[in-house]
């Protein structure tokens, strides 16, 4: 009989890690599309002109964790050392952007298909821009490789 009560931790976002007391934050730069959401959130924690560029100790974690649920494309996610994981909104919403991306945001299950691999890898995720034109590099999600200084990305 298998006594372990355990709660599995949810999987390590994707992205380099930037720890603070209470938070980390994730940033993963291929699905960056610059809507720069957390900088107009959070400049203090956000400075594309500081090294490093986030720094979440700069601001209280929940405050954090709010602007990084503003991150369009779901280039940044965030753990709490306590309080609930990241999760997506109950009702899935698809935001089609002119010229750009589908924004997806939700409890969403994403496939997942790397190199080389013969099918695909199923993630959770909260939300993400997904690529329309079928140009990107990284699919499925838009990496502006359709029109990297067109309407999308000047958002």
């Amino acid at each position: 009989m298998d006594t372990d009560q355990s709660v599995p931790r949810p999987p390590t976002p994707p992205g380099r890690a930037y720890s603070a007391p209470g938070v980390t934050v994730y940033y993963d730069a291929t699905r960056c599309l610059h809507f720069a959401e957390c900088v107009r959130g959070l400049p203090n924690v956000f400075d594309t002109a500081a090294r490093p560029w986030i720094q979440p100790a700069n601001a209280e974690a929940p405050d954090v964790a709010e602007v990084i649920r503003r991150c369009p494309s779901g280039a940044l996610h965030y753990v709490l050392d306590s309080g609930p994981p990241e999760q997506g909104e109950a009702v899935t919403t698809a935001t089609p952007l002119p010229g750009g991306p589908l924004l997806l945001t939700g409890a969403l299950r994403v496939a997942i298909t790397a190199a080389g691999e013969k099918g695909p890898d199923m993630i959770d995720e909260t939300r993400m821009a997904a690529c329309r034109c079928g140009k990107t590099a990284n699919a499925p999600f838009c990496d502006g490789a359709c029109d990297l200084h067109g309407e999308h990305t000047s958002h």
